[in-house]
């Protein structure tokens, strides 16, 4: 399992999972988007997408739209994903990332902490009341510092052994994504002296 940048042929397969997980799809560009996708089998498992706000002269990144098919739950594919976004705002230069949720328990395991509404930047406190509207008055907004975040080692472990659970045709079986296999050279990787299958760059 490893956690790529979307490409051009991902955007109708994105659209489609993000109806599917009921996710939030506004301003949608594929290219904001990171794909986690099993090795073996080529198949896409989750996503999420890093949005930036302008305003105050500041801007300021927001993680959001963090999903994962059913058959891949709990085997730290979202984990994954939120890493990977972290770790790209922090190579763009942002110290802190934000948060819009309504599941604030599954982000604080990773060092992100609860942000009072008054205390959110006005880019990201507009976009509160808009998915408060959508999902509902439970979202609250939380913040990490990029060098604060941590990945449990019980969700690495997880990554490294996914495996997709049972599915059925009734299901929504993602398990031909007719795309051919993407090789090691795809993604800048030289076979022939790379030792690893996934690095963070921590």
């Amino acid at each position: 399992m490893y956690v790529r940048d979307a490409k051009n042929r991902d955007e109708a397969w994105l659209l489609d999972a993000i109806e599917r997980l009921g996710l939030d799809d506004v301003a949608f560009r594929s290219r904001d988007y990171v794909i986690a996708v099993d090795e073996e089998s080529g198949d896409r498992a989750g996503f999420g997408r890093l949005r930036l706000h302008r305003g105050d002269d500041v801007e300021r990144i927001e993680l959001t739209g963090i999903g994962v098919l059913p058959e891949w739950r709990g085997r730290g594919v979202g984990a994954h994903v939120v890493e990977r976004l972290v770790d790209t705002a922090a190579a763009e230069g942002f110290e802190t990332v934000y948060v819009l949720t309504d599941q604030p328990e599954y982000l604080t395991q990773f060092g992100f902490e609860a942000v009072d509404t008054d205390d959110l930047p006005a880019a990201l406190s507009d976009r509160l009341t808009e998915k408060r509207e959508f999902l509902g008055g439970g979202v609250v907004g939380l913040h990490v510092d990029v060098d604060d975040f941590e990945m449990p080692g019980r969700l690495r472990d997880a990554f490294k052994n996914a495996d997709a659970g049972e599915t059925s045709d009734a299901d929504g079986d993602e398990g031909d994504t007719g795309e051919p296999a993407e090789s090691a050279e795809d993604f800048g990787i030289d076979p022939e002296s790379a030792t690893y299958k996934y690095d963070t760059g921590r």
